[in-house]
């Protein structure tokens, strides 16, 4: 199922490229203060490849120029862009497995990148289950993930070039917000319902701009485990609000709903029972 969490940070994706110069062409412009160095080709040549990989679409078109781009210059700083480029490509052809790869290749070159840090915790909490022979590691890995993309965002975040005030908070808002629902999914899914609806309350609260259905829906599961039936039912209620692109969703939502109309005396017939995790 398409993680809605995902859609909504495709802006950053892009956002989050600069504008990249080779290092021969710097002191054409004038002098601006800048936050953090910005990345350069090292030569015209290498500066030429990545403009072409980067102008490249389609998810396995751009994992191969990032591939190639990254043999040719093995120590070029652009070689995470390109990375990113294609893991925003396979998210947005709803791809998680060579979403979470390229990710991975992200991290190796630049491991605190929080777009990488969140997109694969992301990818790792929903693709999560009790028949996973490695559970315990890809815990450990959405916790390693989502705690290091809010450690970043809180101590040491740097907007991208151009991001006005107002981008910049909504911008670490969806971040924080993508790193918690990621940790209470997670902890949802391994009978942890009172972190997880802490962490999911907070990853509602954290977006309002862009407000996430799955969020809502997770966080009605997390409350009924915990019999908060009130609670859980105008969860669900927030949810079916906001899942009209999204029929899939709907059904889930509308069954969980049903369930919690019957438990507070909103409907008469018999309770189904209760949601997996």
């Amino acid at each position: 199922m398409k993680k809605s969490g995902c859609v909504f940070v495709i802006w950053l994706v892009v956002l989050a490229f600069p504008a990249i110069a080779p290092a021969s062409t710097q002191g054409t412009a004038p002098a601006q203060a800048k936050p953090a160095r910005t990345p350069q080709a090292k030569t015209q040549s290498e500066y030429n490849d990545y403009i072409y990989a980067y102008a490249l679409a389609g998810g396995a078109v751009m994992e191969k120029a990032a591939s190639d781009f990254a043999t040719k210059y093995p120590a070029s700083e652009l070689r995470s862009y390109l990375y990113s480029k294609a893991m925003h490509e396979y998210q947005n052809e709803n791809n998680p497995g060579k979403m979470l790869a390229m990710g991975e290749k992200v991290l190796e070159l630049d491991p605190d990148n929080p777009i990488a840090l969140v997109l694969t915790a992301t990818v790792l909490a929903d693709g999560l289950s009790d028949g996973d022979s490695d559970q315990a590691k890809k815990v450990a890995e959405i916790q390693k993930n989502s705690n290091r993309a809010l450690q970043m965002v809180e101590s040491s975040f740097v907007p991208p070039a151009g991001t006005t005030p107002e981008q910049t908070v909504t911008y670490k808002s969806t971040l924080r917000s993508m790193a918690k629902s990621a940790l209470g999914i997670m902890e949802l899914k391994t009978a942890d319902d009172r972190a997880a609806e802490k962490d999911l309350q907070a990853a509602a609260e954290l977006n309002t701009t862009q407000p996430d259905p799955y969020i809502w829906y997770h966080l009605a599961l997390a409350q009924d485990h915990q019999a908060k039936y009130e609670a859980a039912l105008a969860s669900v209620n927030k949810a079916l609000q906001l899942t009209e692109s999204n029929p899939d969703l709907g059904q889930l939502a509308k069954g969980e709903q049903k369930r919690l109309l019957v438990l507070t005396g909103g409907a008469t017939q018999a309770p189904q029972k209760s949601p997996p995790r």
